[in-house]
């Protein structure tokens, strides 16, 4: 019986994060023969494969969101409102296809992201003009999600990585980033907090950015019975996030309630996603 729950719960969360083509994609990925960007050993696969991947990825959202140029992009064309379901299972068949896949399957869908951005421009509400192929804004999403990924997985990771795996996750990030178009990506965990910090000057939390927040923490397109378990994911997402940001999203902390009930709860979600998932090789169509 608790196989029977544990196969069904690990085909349900597979399903909604892979999509319907996610069995096809995990044995593209894995069964292809060739070279990889990223041998077995390294530390990218061990952080993309991991169940913390769930909560990182909401955090990471929510700490994009900052940025007024990224997010008018985001509200302006990627349609996660209409669909976000698909832009999630477009994400992560994008990191699998980059993490394990092989060299040419990666640099397809490398090349294939690229020319979305190239189309994708506009101007915000301030008249602001952006381009989601500017080397300077993919930076920011850039940083924004290796950082989140990797808090993640240091809080939440069934293998936490000693100080040289977390520089050398930084390191692999930055070979995918710099494919997609981002000038000299931070290589270690001290560059990457250098590069957080360099475009705090940037960031704010405009009306779009709010309206996200609220969207991923309180209106998720979820039935009501999935949604004490996401819940418990986007609280930790909060959690995870730098006290700054948390400030500019006005979202509060409350120390004894996140240290008593809703840390705790981050480690028996993954653990449980982690055990459902074993079978599936990851959190995606890994």
């Amino acid at each position: 019986m608790l196989t029977v729950v544990r196969e069904q719960m690990g085909r349900a969360l597979f399903r909604r994060v892979a999509g319907a083509d996610g069995p096809a994609n995990r044995a593209r990925i894995h069964d292809t023969p060739g070279p990889r960007w990223f041998t077995p050993d390294r530390p990218i696969r061990v952080v993309h494969g991991d169940a913390s991947m769930f909560i990182g990825g909401l955090s990471a959202l929510l700490l994009q969101s900052l940025h007024p140029l990224a997010m008018a992009a985001v509200a302006g064309h990627s349609g996660y409102r209409g669909d976000p379901w698909g832009r999630l299972q477009r994400t992560s068949t994008f990191l699998a296809v980059t993490t394990y896949g092989t060299v040419d399957d990666a640099q397809r869908a490398v090349d294939k992201v690229r020319g979305i951005h190239e189309r994708i421009r506009g101007t915000t509400a301030e008249g602001v003009p952006y381009h989601a192929s500017d080397p300077h804004l993919l930076g920011w999403v850039h940083v924004a999600e290796t950082d989140s990924f990797l808090r993640a997985h240091q809080r939440f990771g069934a293998r936490p990585l000693d100080a040289a795996g977390c520089d050398a996750y930084v390191a692999d990030t930055a070979r995918v980033a710099e494919a997609l178009g981002v000038s000299d990506p931070p290589r270690d965990r001290r560059e990457l907090s250098e590069r957080l910090t360099a475009y705090r000057s940037e960031l704010r939390a405009t009306p779009e950015a709010r309206a996200t927040a609220r969207f991923l923490l309180f209106r998720p397109p979820l039935p009501l019975a999935a949604r004490p378990f996401y819940g418990g994911l986007a609280a930790n997402a909060v959690v995870l996030l730098p006290p700054w940001a948390r400030g500019m999203l006005w979202l509060p902390r409350v120390p004894v309630v996140e240290d008593l009930a809703v840390r705790p709860t981050g480690q028996a979600l993954t653990r449980t996603i982690r055990w459902a998932m074993t079978p599936q090789r990851g959190p995606g169509p890994a």
